[in-house]
């Protein structure tokens, strides 16, 4: 599903790009790593400044995290895409569940530490303008900004 996704510079400025509304494949974190460096590759070849490596690493990890979240807690992605905003990146990946992300606590009722439960924190820590929509076929789409300097 990730890698059948392009951008070019021209679909970077359109807010509306037709997606298939199904692919024939599952979204895995790699594939969201994989089309979120292919995009900024591309958009650094097309003569945007060069973004900072550590802020690279941020959106890396947010699409990772988002992509993650969607399969172990909302019934897998239905779709992913990444849009260029100026110094920006937006990632947007939607699944199938209606319920909102929450933050867990790192310790249970009995003070033994959780495994897991440390994404949504971390996207929420290194995105702005975190936003999680209701889809009018059900599920969710949850859109993340991560700037790239």
């Amino acid at each position: 599903m990730c890698e059948k996704h392009s951008i070019t510079a021209a679909m970077a400025a359109s807010p509306a790009v037709d997606r298939p509304a199904r692919q024939p494949r599952t979204c895995q974190p790699a594939d969201a790593r994989r089309t979120v460096e292919r995009v900024i590759s591309e958009c650094c070849r097309a003569g945007h400044p060069p973004c900072d490596a550590h802020a690279v690493s941020d959106a890396l990890l947010v699409a990772s995290e988002l992509t993650t979240n969607a399969i172990l807690h909302g019934g897998g992605v239905t779709d992913f895409h990444v849009d260029v905003l100026g110094p920006d990146i937006r990632v947007c990946v939607s699944d199938r569940s209606d319920r909102l992300p929450v933050v867990r606590p790192p310790v249970d009722r009995q003070g033994r530490r959780r495994v897991g439960g440390r994404g949504w924190p971390i996207v929420c820590r290194l995105a702005r303008d975190v936003q999680v929509s209701d889809l009018p076929s059900g599920g969710k789409c949850i859109s993340v900004v991560v700037p790239l300097n």
